[in-house]
């Protein structure tokens, strides 16, 4: 039975695909790997050993005895890394269904909600167009939340589509200022635009695209606590666009910057502001740039504000 399950390890492309993980993130490649490497390993200190040992048998049989035990341990910690890999395969058909599960529900409470709010059914007046408010902005949070966990899915599924297409990134940065204007003039923050006219147009998903550029914006928009000003700025460098976006606002603090592109992170004097969000945006954004061929970073300071940018090669 042993036997049989050291053998299993061997199919490298059924383990992967019923995990769904890439090839070379499978925990059977390494198992595979570290086999050959053994034997490999073994051929030349059973040859090294016969020139300085009297004995040829002797050195055969340490040889074979220390094979056996290096194949028992890459066995025992690829079972290991198998079990994680299954754990994660779970976790990730979990939040995937009850995703799913969730969006119905939350679609035919976002519809009624606007229906009773319309007030084709009765008057709203007073405390009621107040209540019926706040249960509508948090179905709206809650619907975001329901669409990032199933972004999260599918990337953790390598399932993330990307249409590609040809676009202007600096005509999608105008798109974006003017969808936030009002959010921007509400919080007293002042958004401009740095870019040249003759960019070169970028391949790549724009829907995605547009998706990280304006968690950027949000971010820096809501992360101000006071009036300040936020500068979308966009340049050539080498083959590639680079696109990032600066504010005055509270900054991350050092020892929370290496954590910052974690799922669900969120750092710590953001919480003290109680700032809303899921700390899932930069991690999906992340995935999608890299995604793209591109590169994504940031540089802050605490308390002098951020700049997050990410870079897109050009057609």
């Amino acid at each position: 039975m042993g036997f049989k399950k050291i053998l299993s390890q061997l199919n490298v492309i059924g383990h992967c695909k019923k995990q769904g993980l890439p090839f070379r993130q499978c925990p059977q490649l390494l198992f595979l790997i570290m086999g050959i490497v053994i034997m490999i390993s073994a051929v030349v200190t059973y040859a090294l050993g016969t020139r300085v040992a009297a004995d040829p048998q002797t050195v055969l049989l340490i040889v074979l005895a220390l094979t056996v035990v290096l194949f028992v341990i890459t066995f025992s910690i690829t079972r290991s890394l198998e079990g994680l890999a299954e754990a994660n395969r779970l976790k990730s058909e979990f939040i995937s269904i009850v995703s799913h599960q969730l969006r119905s529900p939350l679609s035919n409470l976002k519809w009624a909600l606007e229906f009773l709010m319309s007030g084709r059914l009765s008057k709203i007046v007073g405390k009621q167009a107040e209540y019926l408010k706040i249960l509508k902005d948090n179905t709206a949070r809650m619907g975001e939340l329901v669409s990032d966990l199933l972004t999260v899915s599918r990337i953790e599924q390598g399932r993330l589509p990307l249409k590609k297409a040809e676009f202007s990134l600096q005509d999608l940065a105008k798109e974006i200022i003017s969808e936030f204007e009002l959010q921007a003039s509400t919080a007293n923050v002042a958004v401009k635009l740095e870019a040249s006219e003759n960019f070169p147009k970028i391949l790549a998903d724009r829907s995605r695209i547009k998706w990280v550029a304006e968690n950027f914006l949000d971010n820096a928009i809501r992360y101000i606590k006071e009036k300040g000003e936020v500068v979308v700025k966009i340049v050539k460098k080498n083959n590639s666009l680079v696109f990032s976006v600066k504010d005055s606002g509270v900054g991350i603090p050092k020892e929370d910057q290496k954590h910052i592109f974690q799922k669900f992170f969120r750092s710590k004097n953001v919480l003290k502001y109680q700032t809303q969000g899921s700390g899932l945006g930069l991690y999906i954004a992340k995935s999608i740039i890299e995604r793209s061929k591109g590169k994504i970073g940031f540089k802050s300071q605490e308390n002098k504000g951020s700049t997050f940018y990410f870079t897109i090669p050009i057609k």
